[in-house]
């Protein structure tokens, strides 16, 4: 199981599960199942049905790959469509719960999925995907080639990391801090207090609380406290912090 830890927009350690060899395997079987469903259905419908066969056999060569390939372009191009779509996901991936994200933190872009599009040709149609499985198997960060190149890589959303998980909290739009020095404090500073929050808070520990509103204001430098309780002054510094931290 490898383990990805991406750094978000707003400088936090995000950590997920790298998609196993098994789960992109079953996700492209998926696809090709979904692909040559929709042939058999064109060529039925199109071809059979409305008999567009018994015209094109009376075309040239070029002329009949032509309209073949027009019939056909959707399922050549069915990746690159839906992982622009679902955001990073095919309906195999969205099936097996996995998704294609930026290993910067950012979002994928239309860009990143044409690099991906454009490399299963060396990736998965050269040697029946041999390219891709060696890639895949000696990548950190189990990338294959079209990965490694836009920058991507393929996630399990079996484990998906919750707001809760991390230094984020939910703002409102019209939020107004309370505490301008809680810049002083650096991310590291501010999972160790979200953590130990969260910790205390649930088992009710008021001491440690105690001794992480102290420290708070040391490190701080706040002389006045303005809330009724060190769950809502330790809640707001870390909503503070988020927002100064949000519009830097």
């Amino acid at each position: 199981m490898v383990e990805l830890q991406i750094n978000t927009t707003q400088n936090v350690n995000i950590n997920f599960t790298a998609a196993s060899v098994g789960e992109r395997i079953l996700a492209y079987v998926i696809d090709w199942i979904i692909k040559i469903a929709y042939a058999i259905v064109i060529y039925q419908i199109m071809f059979k049905l409305f008999q567009i066969d018994d015209l094109v056999k009376d075309m040239d060569y070029w002329s009949q790959m032509a309209i073949y390939v027009v019939f056909y372009l959707p399922a050549m191009f069915y990746t690159l469509i839906f992982e622009t779509i679902l955001d990073g996901q095919t309906i195999g991936k969205r099936i097996i719960k996995i998704k294609v994200v930026k290993i910067d933190g950012y979002q994928a872009s239309l860009s990143d999925f044409v690099i991906r599009w454009f490399f299963r040709i060396i990736d998965l149609n050269m040697m029946s995907g041999v390219v891709a499985l060696i890639a895949i198997i000696a990548s950190s960060k189990n990338q294959r080639l079209g990965d490694m190149t836009a920058g991507t890589s393929v996630i399990a959303l079996k484990n998906k990391v919750n707001i809760n998980h991390t230094i984020l909290e939910d703002l409102k739009t019209d939020y107004m801090p309370t505490y301008p020095n809680v810049i002083k404090l650096s991310d590291n500073d501010a999972r160790i207090i979200k953590d130990t929050f969260t910790t205390a808070k649930a088992t009710r520990d008021y001491q440690t609380l105690i001794k992480l509103r102290n420290k708070i204001k040391e490190v701080v430098e706040i002389k006045a406290v303005k809330q009724s309780n060190d769950v809502e002054f330790i809640d707001t510094i870390l909503k503070d912090y988020n927002y100064f931290t949000q519009n830097m």
